[in-house]
């Protein structure tokens, strides 16, 4: 039997990049998977994957800076697929490059409420969801960024270490409900992020931040989706309210 068979799972932001590898990978494992996604070219082309590869996937369109698309993006996944066993809060934009005087006010109310409002906003009814059937298990994206500091980014690296602690009180608060909850901090992975970014295979920029990494590389998609799948799975059930570094060394530094 497969690791997530007829089990549910919503992953917020899974049209692309990260998310679209966990899509990907938990439909392999058998889940029944919901993207939901601002992105409605990316989303539907990679529900019409999954299908095409035998697997079962649905897309509603979601703004998650908004509270009522996020819950219904939950009813969505309960009503198509009667429950909610899993979610994957991954959706998330880099945000405006600035230093912290100069930083716009619209730029960050909008970080905020993309980076960090949504995930409260989401978990909100995803717990509501899984306390209603048992349980259930929960990864919230953050990044090494919500460890560490980097200059010009005030707005995300504030949110990525507030998604941190919004997580560990999340995971005691319901530790005796059977739901976990944790996070992952990916280090720079190549994802579509980092493209708009102007951080592309092969320029000055890509290769700079590259070496700051000991492994003196990018990471890939695939291997946060690797962790983050361990993390929802039953083989992580005594983890809660903790991150998981998939950095390549570099917070070690």
């Amino acid at each position: 039997m497969k690791r997530f068979e007829n089990k549910t799972v919503l992953i917020t932001g899974g049209g692309s990049g990260i998310g679209l590898a966990c899509a990907t990978r938990m439909a392999t494992e058998g889940a029944n998977v919901v993207i939901a996604d601002i992105n409605e070219h990316g989303a539907t082309e990679a529900v019409k994957n999954i299908i095409a590869q035998g697997g079962k996937a649905s897309y509603i369109h979601c703004d998650v800076a908004q509270a009522e698309d996020c819950k219904k993006a939950i009813d969505h996944a309960i009503c198509t697929y009667k429950k909610l066993d899993y979610a994957i809060n991954n959706a998330g934009v880099g945000g405006e490059s600035n230093l912290v005087a100069d930083y716009s006010l619209e730029g960050w109310q909008k970080i905020m409420d993309i980076n960090l409002n949504s995930v409260f906003y989401c978990m909100k009814y995803e717990i509501t969801a899984m306390l209603q059937t048992g349980g259930g298990s929960i990864v919230n994206m953050s990044s090494i960024l919500g460890h560490v500091g980097f200059a010009s980014s005030s707005g995300y690296v504030s949110a990525k270490h507030a998604l941190l602690g919004l997580t560990k009180n999340a995971a005691i608060e319901y530790a005796l409900k059977n739901i976990r909850v944790n996070a992952i901090c990916p280090g720079f992975i190549e994802t579509p992020l980092l493209t708009n970014a102007g951080i592309q295979d092969g320029n000055e920029l890509y290769n700079y931040i590259a070496s700051l990494h000991p492994m003196k590389r990018m990471g890939k998609a695939e291997e946060v989706a690797s962790a983050s799948l361990w993390l929802l799975s039953d083989e992580a059930s005594f983890v809660t309210g903790t991150h998981l570094l998939v950095d390549g060394g570099y917070t070690s530094i």
